[in-house]
């Protein structure tokens, strides 16, 4: 035989398995395209119209800028037609997220980042649009009226928000386009328009994911554009060269679909008979539990298959020390935790931050994985966790005893009675209740019971009748406290600004932003300058009150100010923030954006004098 023969036929079946792992799970005559390198030479039939269409709601979100009573920089404008496209700027009318940039990762209040979080999820924050007819989506549109380039995964989902019932057939996600974050150095609107995959199912729900950490400054959104066809499309069979890049492992796992059943596997297929453990044998046991330290959790499934020896070091509750769920949070189900239960008796910090939601976790599926699992927990997750109900939270309070961080953000869903539980955790060190309906009652019996506190979130809390009290209750019962958020407290006056600053007095970190019942007038903002020297970060955003004294006042006596924002302010010279910028030597970041006295002169001076602060300044359209 000719020895080009076997060359030809090993060459052949490379070439036919790049093109099944191209293919997938596509059926005959279907090609998934990649978002990288393959462009399919797709053709519609003419009887089969695109339709195009713009968001009809948004419901659901991780955060917004915006108040939860008003429209202005709220989620809820990317529903309908643009509101400003193609205009660029910094309008009301458009959808922002509470932050960007890296400067609330270097906060005292920030959070120390989860272990074994796989690379390709960088997201921050979400928002989920409907729309009204179900179509076989070719393109989404995101139109970007300000600093573009945040949104880095767009994901569509089976399930109907609209159907009637619901259908037996459990939902599922499908990525349709994901990036990791990249820097885009013009401000200006754009029409974001990129290469999505094809599907095999109709949707009327979008999911876009966002990173921020590379903006100098809040993204502004103003409506999504899904395009799609009624009836399913069908592909041609041409395709492009195949880029061997797109054979990498990671690639293909994450375009393999977001389906459940695909974690689920993993978690639960039973080990193969392997002949021995080579030199994994000679290894001492600590060794081997330090490597795969390294891996993260899908990793750790793949690797429990291949031998005895290494799925007992898989299986090692050592290794869920700390679990990191939210990465999975498309394919998380009860069946997802049963399968993990066994291997979690040791768990200290668990995120779940995201999942469940849709029906896929249910409270029973919760309760059992807590009840064998929650023992040792010190740290819990559960932002925008939207199957959590009263049930959860106590049996949180009952199996968790050792609890010291829990973060319930936007879990805007718990009825206000269920917080009540949060008061027999009397360990917590930091609770994080923004955008929750908790009420004035349950939240006194927190602070009463919750000395410990050092880290208290409370900003969009708009159940909250008087935060005089609660700042009263604060001072007099969280003497520990270091980092507090009153984000868009509607009523907090003076009166609990003094009694906030006498009763903790090492605060590091205050956000005040767009709290409008405080004046400078009353002295409330110099009392704090004075009453709290360890000061690193301070937001006094859109307080037009601010003033030369309060500024100066920081600068005599918060000189390890770190982060300042006094966006709005009509009463701030040059003159004052340069003695600021001298006095505090450690300032990062000073948003001067909206104020009047501060021009673009000033700024160009202070950028020339001061080049590692960061100072931000836009202007009133």
């Amino acid at each position: 035989m000719s020895p080009v023969f076997p060359m030809l036929t090993v060459l052949t079946m490379f070439y036919y398995l790049c093109l099944r792992r191209r293919a997938r799970t596509a059926t005959r005559g279907e090609v998934m395209n990649s978002h990288r390198t393959i462009e399919s030479n797709s053709r519609t039939s003419p009887l089969n119209a695109e339709v195009v269409q713009y968001a009809k709601e948004v419901v659901d979100f991780s955060s917004h800028y915006g108040s939860e009573n008003s429209m202005s920089y709220t989620m809820w404008n990317l529903a309908g037609v643009p509101n400003v496209f193609p205009s660029s700027g910094d309008f009301t009318q458009t959808a922002v997220f509470r932050t960007y940039g890296t400067w609330w990762d270097q906060c005292p209040s920030a959070s120390l980042p989860f272990k074994r979080t796989p690379p390709n999820f960088q997201s921050q924050d979400y928002v989920e649009l409907t729309f009204e007819q179900q179509v076989y989506p070719t393109a989404v549109h995101v139109l970007e009226t300000y600093h573009p380039g945040a949104v880095i995964r767009i994901l569509a989902c089976s399930a109907n928000p609209y159907a009637p019932s619901p259908l037996a057939e459990v939902s599922r996600w499908e990525i349709l386009w994901s990036e990791r974050p990249t820097k885009v150095n013009a401000s200006q609107a754009r029409q974001f328009k990129p290469c999505i995959k094809h599907i095999n199912f109709p949707t009327n729900l979008i999911r876009l994911e966002v990173n921020s950490s590379l903006l100098d400054y809040y993204t502004e959104l103003d409506a999504v554009v899904l395009h799609g066809t009624k009836d399913k499309p069908v592909l041609s069979l041409k395709t492009s060269v195949i880029d061997m890049n797109d054979l990498e492992e990671d690639d293909y796992e994450e375009k393999d679909g977001c389906g459940m059943d695909n974690l689920n596997k993993k978690l639960s297929t039973a080990l193969r008979a392997g002949p021995n453990n080579g030199y994994f044998d000679k290894l001492p046991y600590e060794l081997i539990q330090l490597i795969l330290n390294h891996l993260t959790l899908p990793d750790l499934c793949r690797l429990a298959q291949t031998c005895k020896l290494l799925n007992q070091h898989c299986y090692d509750p050592l290794q869920y020390i700390h679990l990191n769920l939210q990465p999975y949070w498309a394919k998380l189900n009860d069946s997802s935790l049963e399968f993990l239960q066994t291997r979690c008796t040791l768990v200290q910090w668990l995120n779940l931050s995201w999942t469940g939601n849709r029906g896929f976790i249910s409270v029973a599926g919760f309760s059992r994985f807590l009840k064998g699992c929650g023992s040792e927990l010190v740290r819990l997750e559960l932002s925008c966790s939207h199957f959590l109900n009263e049930t959860c939270l106590e049996i949180i309070s009952e199996t968790c005893p050792n609890l010291q961080e829990l973060n319930l953000s936007s879990c805007d869903k718990l009825p206000p009675q269920a917080f009540n539980h949060i008061a027999k955790l009397c360990g917590l060190k930091r609770l994080v209740l923004y955008r929750t309906k908790v009420e004035q009652t349950a939240l006194l019996s927190i602070l009463n019971f919750c000395s410990e506190l050092q880290h208290l979130s409370l900003g969009s809390c708009v159940m909250i009748e008087d935060y005089d009290v609660i700042a009263s209750m604060i001072g007099a019962k969280c003497k520990k406290l270091r980092t507090l958020d009153l984000w868009r407290c509607k009523n907090i006056t003076e009166n609990g600004i003094a009694e906030l600053a006498s009763g903790c007095q090492l605060l590091e970190e205050l956000d005040l932003g767009w709290c409008p019942t405080l004046q400078s007038s009353t002295g409330c903002f110099t009392k704090l300058a004075r009453q709290l020297p360890n000061l690193q970060k301070l937001f006094l955003t859109a307080n037009r009150s601010v003033c030369d004294t309060d500024i100066e006042e920081l600068a005599c006596n918060c000189t390890r100010l770190r982060q300042l924002d006094i966006l709005g302010t009509r009463m701030v010279s040059p003159a004052s923030l340069r003695k600021l910028l001298e006095s505090c030597k450690d300032l990062s970041l000073l948003d001067v954006s909206f104020c009047s006295q501060i021009d673009n002169r000033a700024v160009l001076e202070f950028n020339t004098s001061f080049p590692k602060v960061f100072i931000k300044k836009s202007f009133t359209q």
